[in-house]
């Protein structure tokens, strides 16, 4: 009889309290939650293609919000733009860092800021760039029921 692994507990999960109700938006910021998880739970054998995955969505991410902002005339979309900047390079030296052998628990410590980063960044930056698509889109602003 064989055993199934006991499900593991993500460090990092979606939550209703990230939802900006932009659906577009709200998509891929699930996606980059569920790809910090899989940093921080990785086994150093495949930390690499974890970073590797990331960056590539972190490029394909910042690039669109970037599009949006450019694209709408978003009026804080520089700060925007400089703070997913600053992210990428960080992916980019600990990917390197990665690669070259060195010890993977620098990428397991940028998942752990990635981590507390997320919400601020959300909460102040991506809630007005939500905002301000819905409001393009639709005429007002985005309801979000947020669960208890």
């Amino acid at each position: 009889m064989s055993q199934n692994p006991k499900p593991r507990k993500a460090l990092f999960a979606w939550t209703d309290a990230f939802a900006m109700g932009y659906p577009p938006m709200d998509r891929t910021h699930q996606e980059f939650v569920e790809l910090v998880d899989a940093i921080l739970m990785s086994a150093d054998a495949t930390m690499l293609e974890r970073i590797d995955a990331f960056a590539d969505h972190a490029r394909r991410h910042f690039a669109e919000e970037a599009e949006w902002m450019t694209g709408t005339g978003f009026p804080a979309a520089q700060c925007h733009i400089d703070e997913h900047e600053a992210v990428l390079k960080s992916v980019v030296e600990v990917r390197g860092i990665i690669a070259d052998g060195g010890d993977t628990e620098v990428a397991r410590s940028l998942a752990a800021e990635l981590m507390r980063w997320f919400p601020g960044h959300t909460d102040y930056m991506d809630s007005a760039l939500a905002q301000w698509m819905v409001k393009r889109s639709h005429g007002g602003a985005p309801i979000v029921f947020h669960r208890d």
